[in-house]
């Protein structure tokens, strides 16, 4: 059976930053593998259009460029926040620290995450750009299985099961 539209793909990969000689970002081995609904728009399109009509066995090497990836750095994700949004008792979180991700949530509730990039006496600088934005990426590994999606998870959108959603 090959990749294509409502088949539940699981794979291995290694992605690197840039090329194949790149730094790791990533790797997923088949004790874990990733499970995903091929079409249910859940990765990028790039890289589910390197997959398709692969096969049980196949092996894969692909890039994607930073603008069909995370796009470029957006100079306006980068943000001065007042300190005490960070303190409690004036002082700041323990978690607040210069390279730490910190969970936060944007005006409409919905969750985000921002990277402290420096901590002033009035302000702390975030950065909420995807952590790939404006790098490369290069993806290389293996199809382990496809399936035929069933009804349930073709009508939740995202595969169920081992490495898959559990509800």
């Amino acid at each position: 059976m090959n990749i294509g539209n409502q088949k539940v793909v699981s794979i291995t990969y290694k992605l690197q930053e840039g090329n194949k000689s790149g730094e790791v970002v990533q790797e997923v081995d088949n004790k874990e593998p990733f499970v995903f609904l091929f079409g249910a728009q859940q990765v990028l399109p790039d890289f589910e259009m390197n997959l398709k009509d692969k096969a049980v066995g196949d092996l894969f090497e692909f890039g994607v460029q930073s603008d069909s990836a995370y796009g470029p750095v957006d100079e306006n994700a980068i943000v001065n926040l007042p300190r005490t949004m960070f303190e409690a008792d004036g002082k700041l979180g323990e978690i607040v620290k210069v390279g730490n991700f910190l969970p936060m949530k944007d005006q409409e509730g919905n969750p985000l995450q921002g990277l402290v990039l420096e901590i002033a006496d009035e302000h702390v600088r975030m950065d909420f750009n995807h952590p790939m934005a404006g790098k490369d990426l290069f993806f290389s590994g293996e199809v382990l299985d496809v399936r035929e999606a069933t009804a349930e998870e073709l009508e939740h959108g995202h595969a169920h099961g081992p490495g898959g959603h559990h509800h």
